[in-house]
């Protein structure tokens, strides 16, 4: 499974916001400056994790973003579903179609895909992003992306 920049700078937004946002609502700008993102293509995550309920926004000249609910409540999971849609590497027939698949009476291969699906959502569904928020600050306790091939991360 491969993360497009949507999942993987998504979900470097969404830490710093969860960092940042606790006292008052954090601007796109201040996002993007703080991890070497285009605002433009920021401003497009932002509005598919605010269409997930996990963003809010802020109207007015102190406005900004901030979490939907408690950075305790989000997950991975929730964050790279609502950026990058289904996370399954593998979309077997034999699971979701009504017509299964020809293969389906003799494969044995369907359960290695349901496995790894199985894990990968497991694992993504119980990290939460209070937890990631943390090791950001015990990693890099001034914030921000240090590293000039951060964005290209």
């Amino acid at each position: 499974m491969k993360l497009s920049t949507k999942g993987r700078y998504g979900l470097r937004a969404m830490i710093d916001l969860a960092r940042y946002s606790e006292d008052e609502p954090v601007s796109i700008g201040s996002i993007a400056s703080r991890q070497a993102l285009s605002e433009r293509y920021l401003e497009q995550l932002v509005a598919l994790l605010k269409k997930a309920g996990l963003v809010s926004s802020i109207r007015g000249a102190q406005g900004g973003y901030v979490l939907a609910r408690e950075a305790s409540k989000i997950s991975v999971g929730d964050v790279l579903r609502a950026l990058e849609g289904s996370l399954e590497p593998v979309k077997c027939a034999a699971f979701y179609s009504e017509e299964g698949c020809l293969a389906a009476g003799g494969c044995v291969t369907k359960y290695v895909w349901q496995k790894i699906n199985d894990s990968i959502n497991d694992t993504v569904d119980h990290i939460m992003l209070d937890e990631l928020v943390e090791e950001s600050k015990k990693v890099n306790p001034a914030g921000g992306c240090e590293e000039p091939q951060c964005s290209q991360s």
